[in-house]
């Protein structure tokens, strides 16, 4: 069984092949346009995914020893994500299925990134407890089957992910930012600054107060004194980074304790970041989870993922038509 995966949700062009359950390829491109712009530029994502699909997929089936003929199957992420990004996706592995009469599969991004726990060892044991952390989500998803999922908290208005990046550019740090402030936050005090924690109810987060709190904070400090962020970079982004990941863990640990589930995960671009892997790993020796963390490459957008959760549709027979369409919103 040859699948072949396509992932263009935002600025990653990435194709991947797996065969019988086992990642073959996994072709990355890389948007770097964006940097100047200080952020993703949807319409000139669209347009890099176009100039980057053709050549992605064929190195991914290059990688795998694999023809078009050999292919039983292509997947492609419907969404969420960035509409225009996704039509390309979309469009191309559409095209290719109706050319060599092959099904297709749709794949919710979101649940991908879930299941790229699946594509090396050690696996985690069903149930368990995901914790989705990018851009564009923050959700705490309980995981009974490879197929059944159901979101127990999320964010109800900014992601953490975004909570980063709009952190870097006030400190005018380049895009991307979250990265950097991780950088300099291990070599920062993370008790530097506190900042105040949002109290919602339940398992929900919220960023947004935050992201206020610490622009008023910043404003405040340069204006007695100017060299204040130069001066103090390191605990400044200790210090916001080290709240971030406080909440996070605070509503993981709580999901925990409700559920019962000791089976714990972490998914999404934010996953990648060391602040977090390492706190989350110290909290699980201390309350005796089994804690799985992906790999990096598998953090960021991948097709891996993309084709690791076509493997399991596959299995299921769930298959889509050729009238199917992306969408920006996708529930999960």
């Amino acid at each position: 069984m040859n699948i072949l995966a396509i992932e263009s949700s935002c600025d990653e062009t990435s194709a991947a092949v797996i065969t019988n359950g086992k990642i073959c390829s996994n072709v990355v491109a890389t948007q770097l346009i964006h940097t100047q712009y200080g952020g993703v530029v949807p319409e000139l994502a669209s347009r890099a995914h176009q100039q980057h699909i053709l050549p992605v997929v064929n190195n991914a089936l290059n990688d795998a020893k694999v023809t078009k003929k050999d292919l039983d199957a292509i997947a492609f992420t419907k969404g969420p994500g960035l509409l225009g990004a996704l039509l390309v996706g979309t469009s191309f592995a559409k095209s290719m299925a109706l050319g060599l009469n092959i099904p297709l599969i749709e794949i919710n991004h979101m649940q991908a990134h879930v299941l790229a726990h699946f594509i090396d060892d050690p696996k985690p044991e069903f149930p368990f407890l995901c914790l989705t952390v990018s851009g564009g989500h923050t959700q705490i998803v309980k995981v009974t089957g490879p197929l059944e999922m159901e979101i127990i908290g999320e964010t109800k208005d900014d992601a953490v992910g975004e909570a980063f990046d709009k952190t870097a550019k006030l400190l005018d740090l380049p895009y991307p930012g979250g990265p950097l402030i991780d950088k300099y936050a291990a070599l920062g005090n993370p008790n530097a600054y506190p900042f105040p924690l949002p109290e919602m109810p339940g398992l929900d987060f919220s960023f947004s107060g935050i992201k206020t709190s610490f622009m008023y904070f910043l404003q405040k400090q340069v204006r007695e004194n100017p060299n204040f962020i130069s001066e103090n970079i390191n605990d400044i982004c200790a210090s916001v980074q080290f709240t971030l990941v406080d909440i996070l863990l605070k509503k993981l640990k709580k999901a925990s304790r409700e559920t019962g589930i000791r089976e714990i995960t972490i998914a999404g671009g934010v996953s990648a970041n060391s602040g977090l892997r390492k706190s989350l790993l110290q909290l699980g020796e201390k309350l005796g989870w089994k804690v799985y963390i992906p790999s990096f490459e598998y953090c960021t957008d991948n097709a891996a993922m993309i084709a690791m959760a076509a493997h399991y549709k596959f299995e299921a027979n769930d298959f889509t038509d050729q009238t199917v369409s992306p969408m920006a919103r996708m529930e999960f």
